[in-house]
């Protein structure tokens, strides 16, 4: 990892080797912040799954979501499930570990997994219990829209899960301060009223807009910027 790379979240899975008579799972080490939900904790766990799931058994795609539902709502669940026993004891079991990394402002999924596409995925499912009631519920969904998901693993996915454009790390771990910011609001600015909101954005937009001497090259990222912090702000 380069020194300008921070890792932002963390999902440590241990599980048998393939092919193994016996397939059991544990967990290991859980950085999974979900604040301003999904937080970077539920994409890096919508990333697990969505780029695994596609090379499951399609018949075990209904006990997942089954699985998923339980979690959910807080209920027992009983083991073997899926043909996994989830246990604490890792003795004789092999580790994936999969992180959400920072680069400036940007975030880049890091994958090594060692085990079955099954594997990860109950990893990433069973997460999810070890947080809290209103995360559990909100990482649920989460980790059901990134099932249906089809495509790289890109800006466009972490878009499409956190529900936003926005999709720097600033933006997703706290999403008030950076529409704040976005929009010039000064420092210490905490619920500005909708008329404020609409006086900024109209005031910064003409500022970055090429036909008021804003960059052309950045003009389009800005607007878009500047369009998410309104809709943020006005929303909370």
């Amino acid at each position: 990892m380069s020194e300008t790379q921070t890792v932002l979240a963390e999902l440590e899975i241990w599980h048998s080797r393939p092919f193994t008579p016996t397939r059991r799972l544990s967990l290991g080490n859980l950085v999974l912040p979900t604040d301003h939900s999904p937080g970077l904790g539920g994409i890096l766990l919508g990333g697990v799954v969505a780029a695994h799931f596609g090379e499951i058994d399609e018949d075990l795609v209904p006990d997942i979501h089954r699985l998923t539902a339980q979690i959910e709502r807080g209920e027992r669940v009983v083991q073997p499930r899926l043909r996994h026993r989830l246990q604490i004891d890792r003795h004789g079991l092999t580790k994936s570990l999969h992180q959400l990394v920072g680069d400036q402002d940007k975030l880049q999924f890091k994958f090594d997994a060692s085990g079955s596409a099954l594997a990860q995925v109950l990893g990433a499912i069973y997460a999810i219990e070890r947080l809290d009631d209103p995360s559990r519920k909100s990482l649920a969904t989460v980790i059901n829209r990134s099932m249906r998901w089809r495509g790289p693993l890109d800006a466009s996915f972490i878009s499409y899960l956190a529900g936003s454009s926005a999709t720097s790390i600033s933006a997703l771990a706290d999403p008030r301060a950076w529409a704040l910011e976005v929009l010039g609001f000064p420092e210490g600015t905490i619920k500005p009223s909708k008329r404020q909101v609409q006086e900024r954005y109209r005031s910064v937009l003409r500022s970055v807009h090429p036909d008021h001497g804003g960059a052309i090259a950045t003009a389009s990222k800005s607007i878009e910027d500047l369009g998410e912090a309104r809709r943020i702000l006005l929303r909370s």
